[in-house]
C-alpha cells in the first residue's frame, strides 16, 4: 500500500475528480478514499483543495467519508481476526455508505452552507501548481518504506491501548452482560453503539482489538462494525476541523446522513451474519 500511495498524491487525486459529476465518479471518489492515506486530520486542506479544483461538493464529501472509514489496516486486521468474508463486506458496505452519502448531499444542493471564505476561493487556484515529476521505481520503494515506518510508528500505541482494553474486557466483563446489551436481540444496540462511537477518537488499528474482545463476549458483529465505522468516520475532532469550512447546518446534515447509513449497515450485518 505504501507503493500504491505514491501514485495518489493530493494533486493527482484532485485532478482525477475535478470537473466530474457522473455517478461513476462517486464510486471513483469512494475507491480513492479507500486507497489513499488521508485521515480525518487532512479533511480541511483536502476539502478546500478539492473544491478549488472544481470537484463537486457531493463527490468531495464521498471522498471524506471513505478516506478514514475504509482503511487498509482495518481490512487486513478484520480478515486476520474474522475472515475475509467479514473484511470484504466491511469494505463493500463502506463504499456504499460513502457513495450514498455523497449522492444524497448532492441532491440537497447544500453549497450555500459552505463558509463564505470557501465560496470566495478562486476556482482552480489549488490546481495551478506546477506538474510534479514522475518518481522512479527506487523512489517509490523508498517512499513506501518511509510510509511503513511512519504508519507503524503512528499506529502501535493505539494497538497497544486497544489490546489492553480488549484484555480488560476479556477478563472482567461478563459474557452474559455483553450479549444482552450488544447482541442481535437488543434492537437498540446499533444506534446506541453509533452514538457512543461518534464522540470518540481513535483509528481502526486501535478500535479493532476492542471489537474482537467484545465479539468474543457475545456482541453482534453488525453492532460492532457500526461502532467501529462511527468511531473512525464521524469522530468529534474531525467535525471540529470541518467547522472551519462548513456551517453547522451542513455538518449536522452530513453527520445525520452518514450515521443513518452506518446504522443501516449494522442492522444488515446482524441480519445476514
Amino acid at each position: 500500500m505504501g507503493v500504491v500511495h505514491t501514485f495518489f498524491t493530493p494533486e493527482r487525486t484532485r485532478s482525477l475528480l475535478a470537473g466530474r459529476a457522473a455517478i461513476f465518479n462517486y464510486l471513483l471518489a469512494a475507491l480513492l478514499g479507500a486507497v489513499t492515506p488521508f485521515c480525518s486530520c487532512s479533511a480541511v486542506p483536502l476539502f478546500i483543495g478539492f473544491l478549488s479544483a472544481g470537484v463537486p461538493l457531493g463527490i468531495t464529501l464521498t471522498f471524506l467519508v471513505a478516506a478514514p472509514m475504509i482503511d487498509q489496516i482495518a481490512v487486513v486486521m478484520l480478515a486476520a481476526m474474522f475472515g475475509w468474508q467479514i473484511a470484504a463486506l466491511y469494505f463493500a458496505f463502506g463504499i456504499v455508505v460513502a457513495m450514498l452519502a455523497g449522492l444524497i448531499l448532492t441532491r440537497m444542493k447544500l453549497e450555500r452552507y459552505l463558509e463564505d471564505w470557501v465560496l470566495n476561493i478562486q476556482r482552480g487556484a489549488a490546481a495551478a501548481s506546477s506538474a510534479l515529476s514522475r518518481p522512479s521505481r527506487p523512489d517509490r520503494f523508498d517512499a513506501a518504506w518511509a510510509s511503513v515506518k511512519e504508519i507503524v510508528g503512528r499506529v502501535w500505541p493505539y494497538v497497544m491501548l486497544g489490546i489492553a482494553i480488549g484484555a480488560g474486557i476479556h477478563g472482567y466483563v461478563p459474557a452474559e452482560f455483553m450479549a444482552q446489551i450488544m447482541g442481535k436481540e437488543a434492537w437498540w444496540a446499533v444506534p446506541v453503539s453509533v452514538g457512543i462511537g461518534v464522540p470518540m477518537y481513535t483509528n481502526t488499528a486501535g478500535v479493532i482489538p476492542i471489537v474482537e474482545a467484545l465479539y468474543g463476549k457475545g456482541a453482534a458483529m453488525g453492532t460492532l462494525l457500526a461502532f467501529m465505522m462511527s468511531v473512525v468516520a464521524l469522530s468529534l475532532p474531525e467535525m471540529i476541523i470541518l467547522r472551519k469550512a462548513l456551517k453547522l447546518k451542513l455538518i449536522a446534515i452530513y453527520v445525520s446522513i452518514v450515521a443513518t447509513g452506518i446504522i443501516l449497515v449494522g442492522y444488515i450485518f446482524n441480519l445476514i451474519l
